[in-house]
Formats: structure tokens, C-alpha cells, sequence
């Protein structure tokens, strides 16, 4: 086993992985001011972004879930990897060569699994892509050749040929030092009568990758028609490989869809290439599985699916009955999305492959132009199970229209579908059918399905942290909109964004001075490190800071105070960082004031003088204290 990675060497790594740049690869960021970026959250779901990514601190943070850390912990939640394997992701991605202690730098040992399974899949496209120009790969080429694609097209998107040999790739790849379990676990191979076997074997191979462009799984279609083996074949499910959780063609399509707020989504590998080709660069395809709920989440995240997006998803399906089964199904999902659904049918049952083939391009992008509401086509749909020229009929086909109706979110478009669907009906009752549709829109959707976000506010989330008084009682919960939470929240922001505009005054300021017992910690905890006067570079300041903090509880209150904006217009200045420290300090100086006048009240002064004097003294030191304060505060 290889020993510890260098730190230096980690922190060449962090050095040349910009956060936004990373984290761009899977989600879509926009400028969210003061020089931050926001996004749809990738690790919970929510209708408006709250997901912001800090260039200048290098961090992220999501103010409603409360997940944040700089770019090494992004890729570790988001790809379920330990720390050494994440590293090794961004150092592949950099072009940083890891070092390792303990043994030191062995070649071709110093990879985690995963990194191994990645470079297995590599090594595998390059041979399968090498192989589609040999003798054996002639029916490869006639099935591109037929359906309109040419060698540099396959090229373009990856494309190659498995022999049909039965084991040349697994012996390639042993010869590249992969070890047999590696090729399992890639399924890559799979264990035969007398060993091991390749996996694809006389097919035409598409790579699937991930959004940053790796790929982790591959589609197979049969060429061989004695091929007793399904028509497609893909990659079983393996440690990088969900296929409910990746779309083919998303790595190419991601900045397309971005920009455009669109995508469109095709049921094949060839059907993705001929968009592509056609000028619809917004095309991805599920792969070997039905469309879900995590394929909705990537796509909301590209997207940037959120409340009074202008974006649009388009679903393509064949027109047969299997096409509109499909259809509906994806109307299923409708409501996981924020933005307008949808659908593309051609009439005469050609899907974009075919479509380009025998109509040209123009076709294929005059499809998706021609695309219809999703809301449409499953009422269209209900209302063909019936005989609209019976009264029953009619009848029949509201009551199996009317909730589809009724689902959906906007009140002006529900209305507007309800007097659609009496001309459609041909009842010529509007009211009537408002009224049926009416009934259904209440409980049609269930709670929290109105587009609203209903997050919770993450410091009250945190729980327990509410505001205690000098009994140690617990207190109302922790509020934003509270005017002392907020000053001691911006002393601490101060503290640990801008620690040289504090200087020895924070310092002194006790954990006490503090109202709740996270802010409190927050002070004890940069005490502890030293206080603000040996803070050095704001970005090493920040990473000390949660490095030192003693549970992912803390470590993400601080990470985020330290890409919370400031309530002060551009950039503090030592004048603001006075005003509210004094502010803190004030305040403070007055509930020990308070305390102390409560104690002279219960002291009887000729029973126990001393005390009673001694209280007395420091009252008058106290009041002293906190007008010199309150006039600093208020810029006197």
C-alpha cells in the first residue's frame, strides 16, 4: 500500500483546482455579487439556488443545507470518495504528480481503486477506438456508414468496435498491468467457464463518461444478427457506473445547456449523435434505463431549474404506443421540474436518427422546434382513450383529464389548459369544466409542490445553538432578523474574512461577550489559533480556522461565516471593523451591567460592605467602559 500523499503535494493540487472551475463541471453558476457565484445545491433539492461557490476563499457553502468546504471536500461528497482518492481526481485533472510518503513514490502503485477502474476504461476506449478501422470492424463501419455517420463523426464522440474474440481485450489490458479483479470490478470483463472473458464482444461500443469528460461505462449494440445477446448491451452497475444517475452525451452537452436553458432528450446512443451533428448540441440520452428522478436532478442542476426559469425540457420519443407510454411516464416527473416540459413526436414514428437520415438536418432541428407542451400531449393523450362523441365519452375523458389539469403549477396556465381542454371536449361548458378541474387542483399536487421553496433557515437547523440568558436556560432559537445576532455575526465574518482589520480589539473580546454558544465557539475556536493577530494570508487563515475546528458541525458554521457577504456596501475598512466590534462589545458591556445591578439589588450593603462595594466600583468601570465603547460604535 502506498503511504500518505505529500502535502505539499496536496497543496500543489488545490493550488491548480479553482473551485468554480471544478465545480462548474457539474452545475451551472451564475454571479451571485461580491465577486460569488451561486447554483442549484447538487446535495439536496430546492426550487432557488442557495449553493454559492467563493473564488476568492476558494470555498462553497450552501446557505440552506448547510454543505461547504474548499474544492478537495466538493469532489468527495459529490463522488463519494475518500480524501486520498479525491486528491488523486484533482491531481489527474491538474496534471499534478502525487508523491507518497512512507515508502516513497512507487510507479503505477500510487492510485486508489477507482483511479484504476478510470484509467482501465481509458485504456479500453483507445483499443476498442483503434479497432473500428480494422478488417474485423467492416460491419461497425456498414451500421455507421448506413444511419449517416462517418469515421470522423465516430471519432467525435468515441466510438469503436469490441472483436469478437473472446478475451483480446482482457489479455490487452493484463498486458497493460490490470489485474483481473480490476477488470471485474470495471466490468470490463466477466468470469467465463475457464476464466476470464471479455464483457462486449463483436459490437459497435460508445463510451459513457461523467460530466468532467471520464468515462465509466460503455453501450453496445449487437452487429451480428446470429448474436443470440440482447440488442443493446451496457456496462453493469459498478462502483463508478448508476446508471439512473448519468445521461450519455452530457459531457459534451453541459455547456450548450447551460446557455441555451434547454435540453433535449433522445432514447439512443445514435439518436444523441445525430442531434449533435444537426445543430442541437443540447441532445443526451438514459443509458440502458427509463428517464428518473436523479436524471432530473442533473439536468436541473445544468440547467439551473429554478423558480421563474425561462428554461425547457424537451422530450423526443418514438410515436409509436411504446413512444407514448415513454411520454407519459416523463409526465410523471413533470413537477420534480421548475421549468416548461416538452414533447417531440414525429408523425410518422422516425426518431432524430432515422430523421436526419431521410429528411436531413433541417429535420431533425424543425422536430425539436415543433416540440408541444408536455401538459398537452397527456391530456391529448387521455382524451384518445374515448369516444368524444358521446356524451359518456366526454364525460369519461374529463374526469382522466381533469387532475392531469389540475397538476399544473401555474394558476394562469391551469386556467388557460382548463378552457383548452372544454374546446378539445367539445362540451362547450367552460365553467363547467373550470369547476371539475378546480377540484382536483387542491390536494392534486401535495404539499410543497408549489414551486416555493421551503427550506429551513440552516442556523436554526443546526439545533440546539438557540440563545441562552446568564442561567444557561435555553432561549428562542437562533434568529437572523435578531439585531444583536446579526452585529456578533458580523464581527465574526470580520474575524475570520478580514482578521487584519481587527486587530487586538476582537481579540479581547471573550467568548462571553457572545449571546449564543456557536458564536462563542467561533471566538474561542480563533483564539485558540492564535487570534487574529497572527492570522496571515486570509485564504490560510480560513482553512486553519476549519482545519482546527472540532466536528463538521463547526467546521461548516465557520466555512459559512467565511463566505458570508458583509452588510457593508464593497470592501470593509478598519473604520466599519471598529464600529462593530465596539458595537459587540457594548452590548456585552450592558447585559454585565444589567447582571451586576441585579445582584446589588439582592446584596444587603451593611451585612457584607465589601462585596457590595467591590460591585459597586466595577459598575461604575462598566458604565464608563460602555460609553467609551458606544461612542466608537456610533462613530463619535
Amino acid at each position: 500500500m502506498p503511504g500518505r500523499i505529500r502535502q505539499e503535494d496536496i497543496a500543489a493540487v488545490r493550488e491548480r483546482s479553482a473551485i468554480a472551475d471544478v465545480v462548474g463541471e457539474y452545475l451551472q453558476l451564475r454571479p451571485a455579487g461580491g465577486g460569488s457565484l451561486k447554483g442549484l445545491c447538487p446535495f439536496h433539492d430546492e426550487k432557488t439556488p442557495s449553493f454559492n461557490v467563493t473564488p476568492g476563499k476558494e470555498l462553497y457553502y450552501c446557505f440552506s443545507c448547510t454543505a461547504g468546504g474548499d474544492v478537495i471536500k466538493f469532489v468527495q461528497e459529490i463522488e463519494h470518495l475518500s480524501f486520498a482518492e479525491a486528491i488523486e481526481r484533482l491531481a489527474a485533472r491538474a496534471g499534478v504528480e502525487l508523491r507518497y510518503e512512507q515508502g516513497g513514490y512507487v510507479p503505477g502503485q500510487e492510485t486508489s481503486q477507482r483511479r484504476r477502474l478510470i484509467d482501465a476504461h481509458r485504456a479500453a476506449v483507445d483499443f476498442y477506438s483503434e479497432r473500428i478501422r480494422g478488417d474485423s470492424a467492416s460491419a461497425a463501419r456498414a451500421f455507421l456508414a448506413e444511419r449517416g455517420f462517418e469515421l470522423s463523426d465516430a471519432e467525435r464522440f468515441g466510438v469503436g468496435y469490441s472483436p469478437a474474440a473472446w478475451d483480446e481485450l482482457t489479455r490487452h489490458l493484463r498486458g497493460r498491468g490490470f489485474t483481473d479483479e480490476e477488470l471485474l470490478k470495471a466490468g470490463l470483463a466477466r468470469q467465463g467457464r475457464r476464466g476470464l472473458i471479455d464483457m462486449f464482444r463483436g459490437r459497435l461500443m460508445w463510451p459513457v463518461r461523467d460530466l468532467t469528460g471520464e468515462t465509466i461505462a460503455f453501450g453496445a449494440r449487437k452487429l451480428d444478427p446470429d448474436d443470440d445477446g440482447p440488442k443493446y448491451l451496457n456496462t453493469p452497475e459498478t462502483a463508478l457506473f448508476k446508471k439512473g444517475h448519468v445521461l450519455y452525451g452530457a459531457d459534451l452537452a453541459k455547456r450548450e445547456i447551460a446557455h441555451r436553458r434547454q435540453a433535449v432528450i433522445v432514447e439512443g446512443y445514435t439518436d444523441v449523435m445525430a442531434c449533435h451533428l444537426s445543430g442541437v448540441p443540447t441532445a443526451v440520452a438514459t443509458c440502458g434505463t427509463s428517464f428518473g428522478e436523479d436524471h432530473v436532478k442533473v439536468l436541473r442542476r445544468l440547467i439551473m431549474d429554478t423558480n421563474g426559469s425561462d428554461g425547457e425540457v424537451i422530450f423526443t420519443f418514438d410515436g409509436d404506443a411504446a413512444g407514448q407510454r415513454a411520454a407519459l411516464r416523463a409526465f410523471s416527473l413533470e413537477e420534480k421540474f421548475v421549468t416548461q416540459t416538452f414533447v417531440a413526436v414525429q408523425p410518422d414514428g422516425l426518431d432524430p436518427c432515422d430523421l436526419r437520415l431521410k429528411h436531413g438536418e433541417g429535420a431533425v432541428r424543425d422536430l425539436v422546434a415543433r416540440r408541444v407542451p408536455l401538459f398537452e400531449f397527456a391530456i391529448k393523450s387521455a382524451l384518445a382513450k374515448h369516444d368524444l362523441d358521446t356524451t359518456e365519452g366526454q364525460l369519461a375523458a374529463l374526469d382522466e383529464a381533469a387532475p392531469i389539469v389540475g397538476r399544473i403549477k401555474d394558476p394562469g396556465r391551469r386556467a388557460r389548459y382548463a378552457v383548452n381542454l372544454d374546446r378539445w371536449l367539445g362540451l362547450m361548458d367552460e365553467r363547467f369544466v373550470l369547476d371539475r378541474v378546480r377540484q382536483h387542483a387542491g390536494g392534486g399536487r401535495g404539499a410543497g409542490r408549489d414551486g416555493r421553496d421551503r427550506s429551513v433557515d440552516p442556523s436554526t437547523a443546526r439545533g440546539g445553538d438557540g440563545q441562552r440568558g446568564a442561567d444557561g436556560q435555553q432561549g428562542r432559537p437562533y434568529d437572523r432578523s435578531d439585531p444583536v445576532l446579526r452585529v456578533e455575526r458580523e464581527a465574526l465574518k470580520l474575524a475570520v474574512q478580514w482578521p487584519a482589520l481587527c486587530g487586538p480589539e476582537f481579540d479581547a473580546l471573550s467568548a462571553a461577550a457572545f449571546t449564543v454558544p456557536v458564536h462563542g465557539a467561533v471566538a474561542g475556536l480563533v483564539v485558540g489559533c492564535g487570534g487574529v493577530v497572527s492570522a496571515g494570508r486570509a485564504r490560510d487563515w480560513v482553512a486553519a480556522l476549519i482545519e482546527a475546528a472540532p466536528d463538521d458541525r463547526a467546521r461548516a458554521f465557520v466555512t459559512e461565516l467565511a463566505v458570508e457577504r458583509l452588510q457593508v456596501a464593497g470592501e470593509p475598512d478598519e473604520k466599519y471593523a471598529d464600529m462593530v466590534l465596539a458595537t459587540v462589545g457594548e452590548l456585552a458591556a450592558r447585559r454585565e451591567i444589567a447582571a451586576i445591578k441585579a445582584k446589588l439589588q439582592r446584596t444587603n450593603p451593611e451585612d457584607d460592605q465589601p462585596v457590595y462595594n467591590k460591585m459597586f466600583g466595577d459598575l461604575v468601570a462598566l458604565e464608563q467602559r460602555r460609553k467609551w465603547l458606544l461612542g466608537r460604535a456610533t462613530g463619535g
